[in-house]
Formats: C-alpha cells, structure tokens, sequence
C-alpha cells in the first residue's frame, strides 16, 4: 500500500471503482442487457426510430404515432415473443415521450397506446405459435430424413465395375421423400438395380415404394434370373396395391462383363450413351404393362439384352425429368442436356443436369424427380510392373574342424621298434586325417 501511496493517489479510487464494475449485480446487468440487446430486432427498431425521428423533425404529434405498432407486428414474423415484447416496450415507452412532449390529450395517448400493447401482445402470440409450428416442422423433416435415408440409402460412388451418382428431389420439399425409387445392389449374379416411379403422392406412394423396394432387394440375391426378380416384385404388388395403382419400373442387370440386361415395365426408356459421345434411346422391344397390372393385360415382360463395353454409360430417370415444364410450356429436352453436360465423372454430370433442370423450370418442380448414371470406366492395359526385390544372399555356414588330439604311442627301447612303431604312428594319423576330410569336406580324399 505504501508501494501505491507512493506513486500517487489515483491508484485508490479506481480500486473501488472495478470492483463496483466486476460485482455481481454489475455483471448481471450485463449479462441481461446483453441478451435484451441480442433478442432485439433490428428492422423493427429501425422502423420504430424511423417513425420517432420523423414526428420529431414534423412534430405531427398524434399522426404518426399509430405507426408505432409496425414495429411488433414486423417483429413477430422473425423473432420469438421476447424479441416483440422488447420492441413493443420500446415502441410503448417512445410513444408516451412523443405524446407527452407534444401535448396529446391524455385520452388520445392512452387509446394509441393501448392499443400499441394490445398489438405487442397479439403478436407475441403469433411469434409463439410461428416457433411451435417451426418446431414441428423441423422434427417432422428429420423423420422424413430418417425415413429417406432408410427407403433410398444412399449409394455408393463405385459400385461393382461401375462408377454410379444419384439425384433426386421430391415434389414437396418439406416431406423430401416421394413416390420415386431407386436402388442398386451388387449381388451373386452381378450388380442389380432398379428405377421406378409409383403413381400418386403422399404417404401411400411412399408406402408402396418401400414394398417395391424391400422385394427388389430380397429377390436381387436369391434370384439367378433377372425375369423372376420381376416376377417376385409383380406377385407381391398384386397381393398389396389396389386395382388403379400400380409402379412404373426399369430393372436391369450386369451379369457379365459387356453384356447389360434390362426389363422396362411401362417406364420411360433409358438413354445409353456410348464412348464416342452419342445417346441412344433404348426403346423396349417387346412393351411390357406396369407393375401390378399384368393380371389385367396377361402380357409377360420380356428380357432385353444390350453390349455396354467400357467407357458405356446409362442414364435412368423418371417422368419428374421429363415432364418438367417451363413458363412457356415447353418440356425439359433431357437427351440434349446429357449430351451437354456429358462428362466421365457421373457425380459432376448429373449436378449439371439437376441444376439446369432447376433453371428450366424455374427453381422448383412440380413433380417427384430421380436420376441414377451408371458409368463403366475403362480399364487401362498398361500394368505397374511390381518392384522386383532382390533376395538377401545368405553366406554358408562355417564348419570349422574339430581338434582331435593324436593318441601318443610311447616309442619303443629299440630302433627296430621305433622304425616299427613310426610306420604304425604314420599309418593311423592317416587314417585319422581321411576320415576327418570325409566329415568337413563331405567327400572322401584318395590315398
């Protein structure tokens, strides 16, 4: 303190000063006029200001004061109901000062401000009941969401020998799911997959594309033949649909490297788009009738089979493409886009078509929508060459000989004995040395 003292007095009334500042109560203030300023909205205040500042530069007095009442009401199509009571309560407390100042009657200024309150109020009922119906709202997409994603899983980028992309968008864009389907799963006889487009909307199109569903991909691994996987799907409906509904479908199949097969069923004829950039309408050669309505024609759908070499690719849609109308009437020419945009990425092709099918018909469409490009790469020949790795050179083991101590033979007294017992000394070091050149050197050496 003496420290302090020293160096001037102004260190000891700034000390309780912060601590007034950094009290409870002060940071609670703060705290609540930071939330008060972050719930205020900022058109409404501009247009209460707005209305303020003009009857103070006029001094109009009562003229403009009802105008106060946009603020609140303004207010409650954006904010909650804390933002509109703020507003209000501004609006409120700016009016009674304007009309203090300019000398409105009492009972003039009461009945506008009455009926600002009565306003502020109202509107922050509607703000209340805006946020309960977005609440909903928002749950009611993440089920669709589930839902979505449960019917249509997603698919993957490559599937099999293919490189595959999805788009779809339903017709009510709160729901996002519809009537449309498609799946593509890779089974014992090739990859399978299926495009089809369920007649009518709302939850009962969605019911039935999730039976269609559900049998294309239990029959698409128990059946060999592509024709019964159709049968399964038909006998199932007929058990299952009324007698006006019905599902609109192309299956097909890859059994094969360069072989595609497909059944169209009343659907919209593929486009086949080979490696040298030309489309081609594949057109069914023998029509067959819509899903669950064979019992009423009695024809059978036949098996048609096409080349689809790399480089190939096939573009399946449904009606929603097709049918998509802009403000002169004129429908989306979906051949002549494909060829456009036609790239050998599948992804970046489809987007350009989604997107320009959205400016053709003016950002929205009107009707369930789905494409699905299954594109079949071409595989190059040339082969890495693998590294050769050198093998590691492993040296002999070295034996080495053992040491065999010669037996010492005593010589003998006499020189005859001596010249007797050397021959015999020499005789057997030597077969000593044979045999341990037998044992080191594996072979066995000439006397």
């Amino acid at each position: 303190m003496s420290q302090a003292r020293d160096h001037g007095g102004g260190h000891w009334p700034m000390r309780p000063f912060r601590n007034r500042v950094a009290g409870p109560g002060a940071s609670a203030q703060r705290r609540a006029a930071a939330r008060l300023a972050a719930g205020m909205p900022v058109l409404p205040v501009l247009i209460v200001s707005v209305v303020v500042l003009v009857d103070l530069v006029g001094g109009a007095g009562m003229i403009w004061l009802p105008l106060l009442a946009a603020g609140p009401a303004l207010a409650a199509t954006t904010n909650g109901p804390r933002g509109v009571l703020c507003v209000g309560l501004l609006a409120a407390v700016l009016g009674a000062t304007i009309g203090i100042r300019d000398g409105v009657p009492g009972l003039e200024l009461a009945a506008v401000l009455s009926a600002l309150v009565a306003v502020t109020l109202a509107s922050s009922l509607a703000s209340a009941l805006r946020g309960r119906r977005e609440r909903v709202l928002a749950a009611v997409r993440s089920v669709s969401e589930a839902a979505q994603h449960a019917l249509l899983k997603p698919v993957p980028e490559t599937v099999g020998p293919f490189q595959v992309a999805v788009r779809y968008s339903a017709a009510a864009a709160e729901a996002r799911i519809g009537g449309d389907l498609y799946a593509l799963v890779p089974t014992p006889y090739g990859v399978r997959l299926i495009v089809g487009d369920v007649r009518g909307k709302g939850l009962p199109a969605v019911e039935t594309a999730a039976l269609v569903l559900g049998v294309f991909r239990e029959a698409a691994y128990d059946e060999p033949d592509l024709l019964a996987v159709v049968g399964r799907i038909e006998r199932s409906l007929a058990r299952n649909l009324g007698h006006d509904d019905f599902v609109t479908a192309v299956v097909a199949g890859y059994p094969q490297a360069g072989h595609l097969e497909m059944v169209n069923c009343g659907h919209a004829p593929p486009l086949l788009v080979r490696e040298s950039g030309s489309v081609v309408t594949v057109e069914p050669t023998h029509p067959a009738p819509p899903l669950g309505l064979r019992a009423l024609t009695g024809e059978v759908p036949s098996l048609q089979v096409l080349p689809f070499a790399d480089g190939d690719q096939l573009l399946l849609y449904t009606d929603g493409v097709t049918e998509a109308r802009n403000h002169g009437r004129e429908f989306y020419p979906l051949a002549e886009g494909l060829a456009r945009h036609l790239s050998d990425e599948p992804a970046r092709t489809l987007t350009a078509l989604h997107d320009e099918l959205l400016a053709h018909v003016g950002g929205r469409l009107h009707d369930d929508a789905a494409l699905l490009l299954l594109h079949k790469p071409a595989v190059s020949e040339s082969v890495a060459s693998e590294p050769v790795v050198p093998e590691p050179v492993v040296s002999a083991p070295v034996v080495s000989a053992p040491v065999v101590s010669a037996p010492v033979v005593p010589e003998p007294a006499s020189d005859a004995g001596r010249d007797s017992g050397g021959i015999a000394f020499r005789t057997r070091f030597s077969a000593m040395d044979a045999g341990l050149g037998v044992a080191v050197g594996g072979g066995s050496r000439s006397g």
